[in-house]
């Protein structure tokens, strides 16, 4: 697996939904993870049920940011901060063949556990600053190829990514690159083209 690694922002509903539907009709997005953070657990409810039945139509795994309780309750795949919970029980919750991934910030050693515990696959960063995570340094690339060499599962890389700044981070071992702002940040009919950029990065860049 390998390609773009979309995040959900905050948009309001009907806008983000729109340009969601922009992204995942050109078929290039690899992987849709929902992070919502300035809307109510209450609220979330449509808006999880209604991009799962997308992902389901575009046949693209759709990841729950940070909760494992809600992954379980829709049957998708979760993704970990290192504070948010087990993903040794993720694996025993979840069904089979769902992602399951853990943010590994810098760290060889986190992502090993990771691994060993049972995710399918491992995010680094923040590879550059964001505006999400502005604090967030650049990790630089070498561990992302250590990474890449040393593991069997994809290698996700995080944190201030765009076309143009990310040839390098996919030469350096990056199968996905998560993205918020360099597609959704974008108009109704940008988010469209550049997604179609990211997967001719992808396609210039073989692993």
């Amino acid at each position: 697996m390998r390609g773009l690694y979309l995040i959900t922002n905050d948009d309001p509903i009907e806008l983000l939904l729109a340009k969601l539907e922009g992204a995942m009709a050109t078929y290039d997005v690899a992987v849709l993870q929902y992070r919502r953070k300035k809307v109510a657990k209450e609220d979330q409810a449509y808006e999880i049920e209604y991009m799962k039945s997308m992902c389901a139509q575009y046949k693209v795994p759709f990841v729950i940011n940070d909760d494992l309780e809600t992954a379980v309750k829709y049957g998708v795949g979760v993704h970990l901060g290192q504070g948010d919970g087990s993903v040794a029980e993720a694996v025993q919750r979840l069904p089979k063949g769902v992602l399951i991934g853990r943010s590994c910030n810098n760290s060889i050693e986190l992502a090993e556990q990771a691994v060993a515990d049972g995710a399918n696959y491992v995010a680094f960063g923040a590879i550059f600053a964001t505006e999400t995570k502005p604090e967030a340094g650049n990790i630089g690339l070498e561990t992302l190829k250590q990474a890449k060499e040393k593991f069997d599962v994809p290698v996700c890389a995080i944190g201030g990514l765009t076309v143009e700044n990310s040839a390098e981070v996919i030469d350096a071992g990056a199968d996905f690159c998560a993205v918020i702002s360099d597609i959704l940040g974008r108009s109704l009919s940008g988010v469209t083209v550049r997604t179609q950029e990211w997967a001719e990065l992808f396609s210039a860049h073989k692993a």
